[in-house]
């Protein structure tokens, strides 16, 4: 598995659909070796994303509540908490 992709279970608030995309991003490019799409790739690519968000969405909705938070935090939250230099 794709160690950059952040674990979206139990983060309060919740996870956003951008950050649920971020990571079917990531998953998508990760499997397909795909890093920068062209006019042939963008497609599939895509639709892949699409339905992998989809699905990531369905799965942590019906998931239970964790006991515990995740240990880190997605890319787009942690700006938000970095101290600055």
């Amino acid at each position: 598995m794709c160690r950059n992709i952040t674990t979206l279970r139990g983060l309060e608030p919740a996870a956003t659909t951008a950050e649920i995309e971020a990571a079917a991003r990531q998953y998508v490019r990760k499997v397909s070796g795909v890093q920068s799409t062209s006019a042939a790739t963008t497609p599939a690519i895509e639709r892949a994303i699409a339905k992998v968000s989809e699905a990531t969405g369905e799965l942590l909705a019906t998931l239970p509540p964790r006991r515990r938070p995740p240990r880190g935090l997605p890319p787009s939250r942690r700006r938000a908490v970095e101290p600055t230099r």
